[in-house]
């Protein structure tokens, strides 16, 4: 039987730090030799920069839909269409038998999530989020909204504590 990669949202508005914490989480995990797959979001618009040139770009650009390049065990995909659901891109990495999906943005979805939070403004507009686990906060005022988040954790972007609990709680959902 196969099972479900754990899948798990970092998210915040843009340089709040997603990108740190998901390399710190990647680098945690996979020193711990579980197999890590991330789905960052492109949130910027457009479509994100491939290497041109190359012979993959050069199908892309003559009207293949996918192309797929593999050497020395890396494997590159590129594929174009209207737009990828996140759930469309959560499937693909799932053929890789990943023990974990960190997915870097895409708030509005409803899969369990880390929130970073630079400011108050920050977390009240992403009070309309879903399945929020714990919150990473950057000023201490954050520490205002943890009673309208309670029993949510709160931790300071630079205590340990927090990173060891997301660590934890991985490990608890794969159980």
């Amino acid at each position: 039987m196969v099972r479900k990669p754990i899948i798990l949202q970092i998210v915040g508005f843009q340089n709040s730090g997603k990108t740190t914490v998901v390399n710190k989480l990647i680098q945690r995990l996979a020193a711990e030799n579980f197999k890590v797959a991330t789905i960052k979001h492109h949130g910027h618009g457009g479509k994100p920069d491939i290497v041109k040139g190359k012979d993959s770009s050069q199908h892309i650009s003559s009207g293949a839909h996918a192309s797929l390049i593999e050497g020395d065990g890396r494997m590159l995909l590129q594929a174009e269409k209207n737009s990828w659901s996140l759930c469309e891109q959560i499937t693909i990495l799932e053929i890789l038998q990943s023990d974990i999906i960190l997915i870097e943005g895409h708030k509005k979805e409803d899969y369990p999530k880390i929130v970073l939070v630079r400011k108050e403004d920050d977390l009240t507009q992403l009070a309309k989020l879903k399945n929020i686990q714990a919150v990473l906060f950057w000023n201490e005022d954050c520490l205002v909204l943890k009673s309208r988040l309670y029993p949510v954790p709160f931790f300071s972007i630079n205590d340990y504590l927090g990173y060891e609990w997301i660590y934890n709680y991985l490990i608890n959902e794969m159980k």
